[in-house]
């Protein structure tokens, strides 16, 4: 069964996440890495467990998530994959990092756009593509039904959900997004954001003050 570890990186406090088996095979989620100290951790925890990377996917494309995109091209030789509609969102990083103050090493473009429905495997691993837009145009999360976790990006928080007065952002969308996507999950299906601590689908239900 799948493994998560996570690392918290950039200004943001962003949550990259690895997903690995028993196989050694893995998938690098959200690289936020952005200082060499966050590189060298990740890089690290993969040479010291023996992982072989073979995925890199991203859950949408704001600044603070795809940071790490052109490290991990270069360090594996893999092309992010990520929903064909976050394809501006993207290309608008390079515009406005410097504003922001971020070094940006352009990411890659895809080779492999990813569906809104559907699943992705690597080793023994499958996650469904659920899509979720609202904080971005087309959000996905990445759901392992054996492990029962979801990596969910700026969908959903504890206590909270993700910001929607970004372009391409909408309130509305989001909240159907989680209540008919991710609410139809089993309660105890733990969540993994991409900011902040993991929550469940069931404490969301019944504590999130927004739903």
């Amino acid at each position: 069964m799948a493994k998560l570890q996570s690392f918290v990186n950039n200004p943001y406090q962003e949550n990259t996440y690895i997903i690995y088996d028993e196989t050694g095979e893995c998938a690098i989620i959200d690289p936020g890495m952005y200082t060499r100290p966050e590189q060298d951790a990740v890089v690290n925890f993969i040479k010291d467990n023996q992982l072989k990377p073979v995925l890199l996917l991203n859950t949408h494309c704001h600044i603070d998530h795809v940071l790490g995109n052109r490290f991990v091209f270069d360090q594996y030789g893999l092309k992010p994959q990520f929903n064909e509609g976050e394809s501006e969102t993207l290309a608008a990083v390079v515009a406005y990092a410097p504003a922001m103050g971020f070094r940006y090493d352009a990411s890659p473009i895809p080779d492999t756009y990813l569906p809104e429905t559907g699943t992705i495997t690597f080793g023994n691993t499958t996650l469904e593509l659920i899509f979720a837009p609202g904080h971005s145009p087309a959000s996905l999360c990445f759901y392992d039904k054996q492990a029962n976790m979801l990596i969910g990006g700026d969908v959903l928080f504890r206590s909270s959900i993700g910001r929607t007065d970004l372009p391409g952002g909408d309130y509305s969308t989001l909240v159907k997004s989680i209540e008919e996507k991710l609410f139809v999950l089993p309660d105890d299906c733990t969540v993994y954001p991409g900011h902040g601590p993991e929550t469940t689908i069931g404490f969301e239900k019944q504590h999130n003050p927004y739903l």
